[in-house]
């Protein structure tokens, strides 16, 4: 063999050796679950959920990094544009399946541009007010809606955001417009319904249910098809003249693209566990939710959901004209 084909294939060697040796070390440094959305909103709570148990299980820390703005789009990005080395990931909900529709100017492509991990929660959704709005039940909520219009103020966490996306929907439905106010977050939205600042909200049970329960805001309905346990007086919007609605917030775990199938295995196989965690589905079952089955926290099973849902939300959006 020539010299240089043998500097060659050893430069090779080496490098696979190096590549190698990097995977099954994963981890060796902290890793970091980036939340695009302002601290305290229900992504962020779901996030701290699942960090402790995958900290113990991966042997480092996963720490919690927070960007708001653009519907959550902004602090996807950065992951987006992240090595694809497992150490930087995105923990976010449905949501990212509208940033196509919605963003036609993004500088990256949900689908082609994730490595999935895993999904996590599938959370429903309440139509909250202050707790002072004078409309008592989601009927009388509808003919206030029509008869006030823009005068009706309405708290979201932006453009693509699924508190958005809630809010839009429901204006298609009823015909109706309201004024709709983007924060960086649901937890500042929260924080201005509750103090009285804004009308209504669309959000996640498990940034409600403890605000619904203190008697904070008003409970008027949840946007599953069925009512759910820890709310069990409050009814469905469905029931409640708006037939055949309904949208939950399935929550998900991301890395760049490219990123090495057997650091993926591990992330997954670390989120299997924290779903498992004990503390984790008490805590989910008091906030409204509960973790997806085994077999739905894996790369596949939210390569499946993620594409059909970019699908189904991208025909939603433009028939339903929510932009």
């Amino acid at each position: 063999m020539k010299p240089i084909h043998i500097a060659l294939v050893a430069m090779l060697l080496s490098t696979a050796a190096v590549a190698v040796q990097a995977q099954t070390s994963f981890p060796d440094r902290p890793l970091t679950i980036m939340v695009p959305a302002a601290a305290g909103g229900p992504s962020d709570t779901v996030a701290r959920l699942i960090a402790q148990s995958m900290s113990k299980t991966l042997g480092q820390q996963v720490l919690i990094e927070n960007m708001g703005g653009a519907g959550g789009s902004l602090g996807a990005a950065t992951v987006a544009q992240a090595d694809p080395d497992g150490y930087h990931l995105l923990l976010y909900h449905i949501g990212v399946a509208t940033f196509a529709a919605l963003y036609p100017n993004l500088t990256y492509k949900p689908i082609e541009d994730f490595s999935s991990i895993g999904l996590i929660t599938e959370v429903p959704m309440t139509v909250v007010g202050r707790k002072d709005l004078e409309p008592k039940t989601f009927a009388d909520l509808l003919v206030y809606l029509k008869q006030n219009g823009p005068a009706v103020t309405f708290g979201t966490a932006g453009t693509g955001a699924v508190s958005h996306l809630c809010g839009m929907l429901i204006q298609d439905a009823t015909k109706s417009k309201m004024t709709l106010v983007p924060y960086k977050g649901m937890g500042p939205a929260m924080t201005d319904l509750i103090g009285g600042r804004i009308d209504l909200a669309c959000d996640q049970t498990t940034n409600t249910v403890t605000q619904i329960k203190a008697e904070e805001v008003k409970p008027y309905a949840v946007t599953t098809k069925a009512r759910i346990a820890v709310l069990p007086d409050v009814p469905t919007v469905d029931e409640s003249g708006v037939k055949g609605f309904e949208l939950s917030a399935w929550h998900a775990l991301w890395a760049p693209k490219g990123t090495p199938d057997d650091v993926r295995a591990k992330l997954s196989d670390a989120l299997k566990v924290a779903l498992k965690d004990k503390t984790v589905i008490e805590r989910m079952a008091g906030l409204g939710t509960t973790p997806v089955s085994e077999d739905q926290a894996t790369p596949l099973a939210l390569d499946q959901k993620f594409k059909a849902e970019v699908e189904r939300l991208t025909t939603l959006i433009a028939t339903s004209n929510i932009k």
